[in-house]
């Protein structure tokens, strides 16, 4: 793997945006796009690409041709002929503004710049510190203080998650390479993005001007304090979460004691949104040995929110100082460095009683003035695989809390169903037995979840089609069991209930 951006200081100075639109013309001129990529790699390159192994990349763009060039110059950081990038490229602009810069006869770039399909199949570029973009020449592992790493698992997530509907305003509170913001400005009026880091708030601005993109407003600063008095529609962050012993690196180490930083995020989420609005937020927590650590999760929830809490992945204490070793390039240090640095984050973890450290997702939604019962507070362990982009999922599972909370097992009986779309039925039983020994039913959308029914369920559920309504349903499954309905009645909305909390059945309008 090429390692030579690596040992590359971060520059002084980084590009201007003045002639932007010139730059994004001649890259989408070459198929520098992440289709164009595709084509041009092939399917094993290109997943090795985002793995940060180069030589088959290499290997894939040897010889002449515009995109060839722009690969290799702007991702796989290798200098190109002078003449070779004046035939693709707006040189003089590029030299001029700082793309580029002159190496003999040769042109090499100063940023990586990252081909990105949009939401809804924009051609975007994410601009970030050479060798940092996750996946690129160098991988993310670096320990340089105020580098900018570009697209990484993290990031695609929370933009998977992101509720996407029309805003006035959008907060993306730690933008790093811009990525959120971005996502931000396809649907809100407003996008602030702020940054503790001013390179995070310059590569931003050149991220969304690549991009073509709406400029933000940017606001350097911690947390909330750029931002003070101000409130949104949508706040997003993937924050420095990582739980670690100090604060080396800007663009993970949050610089507060365990999780902290992410409990005063959330917490302080709250204040900041309009009524109706969202905040999503990845984050790390603390498994404290002798707390609960739903509980832990819950008392961050600030007060008039509704949230969903979805803990992905636990690691041990090892495995989680080892992870963030290995980010930092640590493990390629001198074996008494690395030992020191080993053992400094397990005193953190034993000064704290840490057994474990959860990742996930945090989403909460500003209730109204008026709105009525307690508030909704879920927190769960999701570890398997799910259909992205969940944002559509997360409004919803919301907007089926407020359902069940205003309607009564009256109203509910009340009321028309009908099965989500792609849910199976599954019986299990011993094979030969007439009868199963019980039911699943499973989704094949969004979370992707399985739920065991009884027969009454499972009948429930297979003939919701939205024609008759649940008591009506409920009478005709008693009348063919020949069950008294009324007790029928009396028993079922529970189930009925957990169907719907769990996205199985959706109600009628």
């Amino acid at each position: 793997m090429s390692q030579t951006s690596l040992s590359a200081p971060l520059p002084e100075s980084l590009p201007g945006p003045e002639n932007a639109a010139g730059l994004r013309d001649a890259l989408l001129a070459a198929a520098f796009t992440a289709d164009g990529l595709l084509d041009l790699l092939g399917a094993p390159a290109y997943s090795a690409l985002a793995r940060g192994e180069t030589v088959p990349a290499l290997r894939a763009t040897r010889g002449d041709g515009p995109l060839r060039t722009l690969v290799r110059l702007f991702l796989l950081q290798e200098s190109v002929p002078t003449a070779r990038a004046a035939e693709v490229l707006p040189l003089a602009e590029c030299l001029a503004d700082g793309w580029l810069v002159a190496d003999g006869d040769h042109v090499r770039a100063t940023v990586d710049v990252r081909p990105y399909g949009g939401d809804e199949g924009q051609d975007w570029f994410i601009v970030s510190d050479l060798g940092r973009a996750v996946g690129g020449a160098g991988g993310a592992g670096t320990r340089e203080e105020g580098v900018v790493l570009g697209v990484g698992g993290a990031s695609t997530t929370l933009a998977s998650i992101t509720v996407r509907t029309p805003v006035r305003s959008a907060l993306d509170l730690g933008t790093g390479s811009g990525i959120q913001a971005l996502h931000a400005a396809q649907h809100a009026v407003r996008v602030t993005a702020t940054d503790l880091n001013p390179r995070a708030l310059a590569f931003t601005r050149l991220t969304l001007a690549l991009s073509g993109a709406t400029p933000a407003e940017l606001r350097e600063g911690s947390l909330f304090e750029p931002v003070e008095g101000a409130t949104y529609d949508l706040i997003v962050s993937n924050p420095p979460f990582v739980i670690s012993p100090g604060a080396r690196l800007t663009y993970r180490d949050g610089g507060m004691g365990g999780d902290d930083l992410c409990r005063a995020l959330v917490s302080g989420a709250g204040e900041r949104l309009n009524e109706g609005g969202y905040a999503q937020f990845l984050a790390n927590w603390q498994h404290v040995e002798g707390e609960d650590w739903k509980d832990r999760l819950r008392s961050w929830v600030p007060a008039g929110c509704d949230a969903w809490i979805v803990q992905r992945e636990v690691q041990d204490i090892t495995q989680y100082a080892e992870l963030w070793l290995r980010d930092a390039g640590d493990h390629r240090s001198d074996p008494t460095e690395y030992a020191a640095r080993y053992e400094a984050w397990l005193d953190e973890f034993e000064a704290r009683g840490t057994t474990g450290v959860g990742f996930g997702w945090i989403t909460l939604r500003k209730r109204g003035a008026g709105a009525t019962g307690e508030p909704s507070v879920t927190v769960e362990e999701w570890p398997h695989p799910v259909e992205q982009p969940l944002g559509p999922v997360i409004r919803a599972h919301f907007e089926r809390q407020d359902y069940l909370r205003t309607h009564d097992d009256a109203a509910l009986l009340a009321d028309r169903f009908v099965l989500a779309e792609e849910v199976v039925q599954e019986q299990i039983g011993v094979p030969g037995d007439e009868d199963p020994e019980y039911v699943v039913l499973r989704q094949h959308r969004g979370m992707r979840r399985a739920t065991k029914v009884d027969t009454v369920g499972a009948g429930f559920a297979g003939v919701s089609d939205g024609s008759l309504s649940a008591g009506q349903i409920l009478d005709a499954i008693a009348q063919l069991m020949e069950e008294d309905p009324v007790l029928l009645r009396d028993r079922t909305p529970e189930a009925i209930r957990l169907l719907v909390e769990q996205g199985f059945l959706v109600p009628v309008g």
